[in-house]
């Protein structure tokens, strides 16, 4: 019979052979791996209990219902696009970024309409109002998808939007990520489904032993209405993006309203998540005029702004979206300003700004002044700490909590979105982000930017140097574990 010395000591060398086999038989970058090793090592048992749920890869069986969906509304918008007007006014800077949308189309996914219209919300209120009126306005369809759709007061509010639009028989679909929506339960969606309305779980979030991945979230938020009218940005279905949080304060996020072709592409993106999400065949979503109604051809306007729909997720092979992201911040010759709740970048993005900053360019990063994940907060203070020193300007935001994901390249390119700066972004989440080729619309948003900068902290040395050397310790052992959390 083994002495409990014995059995510790079988427990740490069964722990440890297991751990360099898990983590290092499938391919995955060296940070990443390193990372869940300190982790299965650090905590036998425990380690490997935390990886069952956040370290393995998607299913075989996800990839495949997520990767054979077709693009069923594509070779419409792409007869479609050349009726676009041909003219460039002084606000368009497409013919400057042909390189930039060539390898967003390389895969020929993610085509440039210019025939847009385009409006930035960033405070909750006003855009869930400005929503909801188009909701009321529908006449055919409502596509919603959110990574969080919670079961509280403002959650309630669009529940009963759609439930009305339902009575009145206008077809209404949700997908939601479960593990982002405390209390969004079938239970709670009932009223809806009653109504011959349907609600799913995205397809990760789905059989909690076989397919489940806590690690990859839904993490997009699509609004479509009668395939014309669009919304996408940071803002999920919540309390506290209305500032009724305590914790949190003022929300400040960025959210940006669509009229035009792209909404296509957003109805595509809807589409296939739908498609790869649902159990029965008879429930997939086939072409319908009404989702991809015609649009009207407008004669040339300064106010038709280029577009690009670019997602991404963990079905990839390659990080795409992160990639187009890096290409278009190496344009700049100017500035280059970005706003992000978290800041963990991998190694080629910090590349990127650095060799920017160093280039004489303009390099500001905004992050918050409090954290909403405290591990992610302190990785967020190294890495602005790190960023600092090499001449990167980081910007404390002070109002409360800054959830804006943003990205201004001099005057002429922008993106909004969902997409984060950190590890979980680039790699793990299913993402969806609107790129912007217009001087017009990029001002826009960098004057939003200076708006909030003057509510911000810059980093210094001195406020650095103020650290304790716990909380610097705390901020350097989050870092090593940045890839994963």
């Amino acid at each position: 019979m083994l002495s409990p010395h014995d059995l510790i000591r079988l427990i740490w060398a069964v722990n440890t052979v297991l751990a360099f086999y898990v983590v290092f038989h499938r391919k995955r970058s060296v940070a990443t791996s390193w990372a869940w090793l300190i982790v299965l090592l650090s905590m036998p048992i425990i380690g490997f209990i935390l990886y069952g749920f956040m370290g393995r890869e998607l299913s075989d069986e996800n990839l495949f219902a997520i990767n054979k969906q077709n693009h069923i509304g594509l070779k419409k918008l792409n007869r479609l696009l050349p009726q676009n007007p041909p003219q460039a006014g002084k606000s368009d800077t497409s013919n400057e970024a042909k390189n930039l949308i060539q390898y967003f189309n390389f895969q020929k996914e993610a085509p440039l309409s210019k025939n847009n219209r385009v409006k930035f919300y960033t405070e909750g209120h006003e855009k869930f109002e400005n929503l909801f009126k188009d909701i009321e306005n529908a006449q055919e369809t409502i596509n919603v998808e959110y990574y969080s759709f919670m079961n509280d007061d403002i959650g309630n509010e669009f529940l009963d939007h759609l439930i009305n639009k339902a009575r009145q028989g206008i077809k209404v679909r949700v997908i939601y990520d479960p593990w982002g929506s405390p209390g969004a339960s079938k239970t709670w969606f009932k009223p809806l489904t009653d109504l011959g309305s349907e609600v799913v779980a995205f397809i990760t979030a789905q059989n909690m032993v076989t397919k489940y991945r806590m690690n990859y979230h839904l993490h997009r938020k699509i609004v479509v209405i009668d395939g014309k009218i669009s919304w996408t940005g940071g803002f999920n279905v919540g309390d506290q993006y209305l500032n009724r949080s305590k914790k949190f304060g003022f929300w400040r996020d960025t959210h940006v309203r669509l009229v035009g072709s792209a909404a296509w592409m957003l109805q595509e993106r809807f589409v296939m998540d739908w498609n790869a999400s649902v159990k029965d065949d008879k429930n997939l979503i086939k072409f319908s005029p009404k989702l991809f109604p015609p649009i009207k051809e407008n004669k040339f306007s300064e106010k038709d702004v280029a577009t690009q729909i670019i997602s991404d997720g963990p079905d990839r092979s390659l990080p795409y979206l992160r990639n187009g992201m890096m290409k278009m911040m190496l344009m700049a010759k100017k500035t280059l300003w970005i706003q992000t709740p978290y800041l963990i970048p991998d190694d080629p993005m910090i590349a990127t700004w650095v060799t920017a900053a160093h280039s004489g360019v303009d390099v500001r990063i905004m992050i918050p002044s409090m954290p909403d994940h405290p591990f992610i907060y302190r990785a967020t203070q190294w890495y602005a700490r790190f960023l600092m020193n090499e001449g990167v300007k980081i910007y404390i935001y002070n109002n409360g909590f800054i959830h804006a994901k943003t990205v201004m390249v001099d005057n002429k390119f922008c993106a909004v979105g969902s997409m984060n700066q950190d590890f979980r972004s680039y790699t793990l989440n299913f993402e969806c982000d609107a790129f912007f080729y217009n001087r017009s619309v990029t001002r826009k948003l960098k004057e939003i930017f200076i708006k909030d900068s003057q509510i911000c902290t810059q980093l210094t040395p001195a406020i650095t140097a103020s650290w304790s050397r716990w909380l610097r310790f705390k901020q350097a052992f989050s870092r090593l574990l940045s890839p994963i959390l």
